[in-house]
C-alpha cells in the first residue's frame, strides 16, 4: 500500500477512535426524558474490545434518538456464562420494557430467556442466538454465511490441496458454532484440503496467540489459519507475524479493530470478514422499543457481512463500514 493511502486510512482510524472516546463518556440517562423513557437492558457477551464498543455506541445513539434509558451490562470474559445468566435474572427482576441479549452459550441461556417471557419482558437476540422460542427477533450477521466466505477466500489463497487450521472463540456460542459449521461445510467440497486443528481461544488475545504458536510448531507445513472473531484474529495475526510467517501462512480474520487493520496493511492478514456492530446495537434498541410497544417486528434482521482486503478497503461503501463514526 502506498504512503498516501496508508496515511488516509490512519487519519480515518484516528477520527473514529476520537469520536468513539467522546461517546464513551456520555450517559444515555443525560440524553432522555426520564418520565417517558423506555427502560431497555442490553446484556452483551463482554464489556470490552472494539467490536463491543461499537455495538454499545450504536445502541447509545439509538437510545438518544428513541428516548431510551439504556442499561448496558456484560461479564468481563465472554466465556463467563454463569455471570451472564445472573445478569439476565437481575434484569428480569427489574422488569425493563425489553432485554437485548447476546448469548454466550446457545443452550445455557435458554431457560432464563424463557423466564423473561413468563414475566412479559420481550427478549431480542443480537449477535448470537439463544435456544428459546420466546425470542422476538435476531439482529446480526448470517454467521453460517460468514464462515463460508472465510473458507472460500482461504481456498482461493492456498489452493485446493492445502492444510488449514481454525482458531474459534467460545465453544457453545451460537455464532461461533455457525461460523465453524459454515467453514467446514464449504471446505468439505474439496477432498484435498485438510483441517489439521481446531482450537478455542475464549475470546482472549493472549490465549489465541499461544494457540497459534502451538499450531505453527505442530504443523510446520500449514498453509493458512482462519480466526473467527476479533479477539482470536488479533492473537492469530500477532503470533504469525512474531514467528516470521507473515504472508507465508495465510490468515483470514474477523472484524476490524485497529490492530487487524494494521496487520492487513502489512500483509500478515490477507482478508477480513467484517460485520456491522454499530448497526447491530442501533437496530437492536430500535426494535426493542417497537417490541415493547406491541408492534410487529421481523423474525430476523440480517445486518450483513463483507469481505475486506487491500484492494477494496478504501472503496467509499467499505469506508463507511470500517469507520462508521466518520461522517
Amino acid at each position: 500500500m502506498n504512503r498516501t493511502v496508508k496515511s488516509t486510512l490512519w487519519v480515518l482510524v484516528a477520527i473514529s477512535l476520537l469520536i468513539l472516546t467522546s461517546f464513551s463518556y456520555t450517559s444515555t440517562n443525560d440524553l432522555v426524558n426520564p418520565e417517558k423513557a423506555k427502560k431497555i437492558h442490553m446484556i452483551a457477551k463482554m464489556g470490552h474490545g472494539d467490536y463491543w464498543n461499537a455495538v454499545k455506541m450504536g445502541a447509545e445513539v439509538a437510545a438518544k434518538e428513541y428516548n431510551v434509558n439504556l442499561v448496558f451490562k456484560a461479564p468481563n470474559n465472554e466465556n463467563d456464562v454463569g455471570e451472564q445468566i445472573k445478569m439476565m435474572g437481575e434484569s428480569i427482576k427489574q422488569r425493563p420494557d425489553a432485554i437485548i441479549l447476546s448469548a454466550s452459550d446457545y443452550m445455557a441461556l435458554a431457560q432464563v430467556t424463557d423466564e423473561a417471557a413468563y414475566y412479559n419482558v420481550p427478549v431480542l437476540s443480537m449477535d448470537a442466538e439463544v435456544a428459546s422460542a420466546k425470542v422476538e427477533t435476531y439482529i446480526g450477521a448470517n454467521n453460517y454465511e460468514a464462515g463460508q466466505k472465510a473458507a472460500e477466500r482461504m481456498i482461493e489463497l492456498t489452493g485446493t490441496d492445502s492444510q488449514i487450521a481454525i482458531v474459534n472463540f467460545v465453544k457453545g456460542a451460537r455464532n461461533a458454532d455457525q461460523r465453524e459449521e459454515g467453514l467446514l461445510d464449504y471446505v468439505a467440497r474439496y477432498p484435498g484440503i485438510k483441517v489439521v486443528d481446531i482450537r478455542y481461544s475464549d475470546s482472549d488475545q493472549r490465549i489465541a496467540s499461544q494457540l497459534t504458536k502451538d499450531i505453527l510448531i505442530s504443523h510446520p507445513d500449514i498453509d493458512g489459519i482462519i480466526a473467527l472473531n476479533a479477539e482470536a484474529s488479533v492473537g492469530v495475526g500477532r503470533e504469525v507475524k512474531n514467528m516470521g510467517k507473515g504472508g507465508k501462512v495465510k490468515v483470514i480474520a474477523f472484524d476490524n479493530p485497529p490492530e487487524n487493520m494494521d496487520l492487513l496493511q502489512e500483509g500478515v492478514v490477507q482478508a477480513l470478514v467484517v460485520q456491522n456492530p454499530f448497526n447491530n446495537g442501533y437496530l437492536a434498541v430500535q426494535l426493542a422499543v417497537e417490541a415493547s410497544e406491541g408492534k410487529h417486528i421481523p423474525d430476523r434482521v440480517d445486518t450483513g457481512i463483507k469481505l475486506i482486503d487491500l484492494d477494496n478497503m478504501l472503496w467509499p461503501e467499505n469506508q463507511k463500514l470500517l469507520f462508521p463514526f466518520v461522517k
